[in-house]
């Protein structure tokens, strides 16, 4: 009786050590999945963040202004076209 007894003692000690070491690993799992949402959700806001400057620097005024700048282009008017003919026409455009 006494051999059931130490024999009973000592399951129920692996059992309760098992249990512990299952909760730990549960409460560091769910640790690091709160941690990996939090990532998430500041990638998210970062990415909306960035749609908006991409969006902001997109627009036709800043292109046409980056064209003015960095390349010397102007925008197309009567006074600066200048008409080429079709090949094989001969005729010169107004």
């Amino acid at each position: 009786m006494l051999r059931l007894n130490i024999l009973l003692l000592l399951v129920t000690m692996v059992s309760a050590m098992a249990l512990v070491q299952s909760q730990y690993e549960s409460r560091k799992l769910f640790t690091e999945l709160d941690r990996a949402l939090a990532e998430s959700r500041q990638l998210e806001t970062d990415h909306q963040r960035l749609q908006v400057e991409k969006r902001a620097q997109a627009t036709p005024l800043r292109l046409e202004q980056l064209a003015r700048e960095n390349w010397g282009m102007q925008t197309a008017t009567p006074a600066v076209t200048v008409y080429v003919p079709e090949p094989g026409t001969g005729a010169v455009a107004p």
